[in-house]
Formats: C-alpha cells, sequence, structure tokens
C-alpha cells in the first residue's frame, strides 16, 4: 500500500467519527499562536496541551521567524485574534548540521536527496544542480537558544506586530519531551 492509500484510509476513519468538529469557530478558541520546526518528532498538540481549533500552528524548518512566518503571525492577530504567541525551537534539529554555504553547495551539484554521515551532509546524486539557492537564507541554527532569542527579538521588532502581543520562546526537548523557557 502506497503512502497516498494509506494517509486516505486514515481520513476515512477520521472523517466518519468527525461529529461537531464542523462547528468550530475560524478563530482559535484560546487565542494563541506557536511558530515551531516541522521536524516530525514534535507534537505541538501534544506538547501544548491542543485540542482541535485550540491555537494556530505555523511549522517551517527550525521554527525560524521568516517573513512568511511573521506573515502568518500577523494574519493570525490581525484578522483571527490571537494574543500571545510562542516560539519553540528544539534539541537535535536538523537545521544545526548544516550551513548555507554547505546546501547551497549540495544544490549546486545535484537536486537528489543527500546523506547525512558522521562528517556532515554528502551530496549523492548525478546532478544537474542549481544556483537557484544563492540568495537564499536556510536560516539555520549555530545556537538553539540564541536563535529563539533571534527570533523572539524579530517578531517583536516586527512593524507589524503590537507591543501587547506576548512572545515567549522556549527549547523543546526531544528526549524528554518537555519545553524550557528561554530568558529573551
Amino acid at each position: 500500500m502506497s503512502v497516498r492509500d494509506e494517509i486516505l484510509r486514515a481520513n476515512d476513519a477520521y472523517a466518519a467519527s468527525f461529529g461537531d468538529k464542523a462547528t468550530l469557530a475560524l478563530p482559535p478558541a484560546r487565542g494563541f499562536a506557536i511558530l515551531t520546526c516541522m521536524d516530525a518528532r514534535l507534537d505541538p498538540a501534544k506538547y501544548a496541551g491542543l485540542a482541535e481549533g485550540d491555537a494556530h500552528v505555523i511549522r517551517n524548518a527550525g521554527g525560524r521567524a521568516s517573513d512568511d512566518a511573521i506573515r502568518s503571525l500577523v494574519i493570525s492577530y490581525k484578522l483571527l485574534g490571537t494574543a500571545e504567541w510562542f516560539v519553540v525551537h528544539h534539541t537535535d534539529c536538523g537545521m544545526e548540521f548544516f550551513t548555507n554555504d554547505v546546501i547551497r553547495g549540495l544544490l549546486a551539484q545535484s537536486l537528489d536527496t543527500a546523506e547525512l554521515g558522521p562528517d556532515g551532509f554528502t551530496d549523492v546524486g548525478s546532478g544537474p544542480g542549481s544556483d537557484a539557492a544563492d540568495d537564499i537564507d536556510f536560516l539555520t541554527i549555530a545556537d538553539t537558544e540564541g536563535a529563539v532569542v533571534e527570533d523572539v527579538e524579530r517578531i517583536r521588532n516586527h512593524p507589524l506586530v503590537p507591543s501587547r502581543i506576548p512572545v515567549h520562546g522556549f527549547v523543546y526537548d526531544v528526549r524528554s519531551g518537555r519545553l524550557v523557557e528561554v530568558a529573551t
């Protein structure tokens, strides 16, 4: 069975017991948003005690405060009323294992998936690659707590973000499941 078929089968089961979820309001019921990493080991619903309809969850590689993440947060408060935000990075993040130069070099060699070994990522593709990544800041992470502070400050200082919105920073520990607050 393909992954597609597995997803469709799971969706059939979910839809069969969907119940009154169709009546959930558009704005998040608990009035907050979480910006976090796309890492599959993180389940914001579980680590933050969320049910469907409770909060906005914005995910990207590293949980970084990119222009697009801030765009989503601005929409979240301006149009849907969130009044508190959380930035959650995590330990052992893949964004710590490379730099802009490394990923640009890998993409220039080929567009195939690279392999991670003891000495970092290695391109195993046969090409062609592309230099289209040369102007992209991949927002890699050299220091997890430092990146949380940087992202919280970037959000707080954005001209479209009102100062009344609290922005909290955390690191999720993938080994214990605990959120650790970062002084920002």
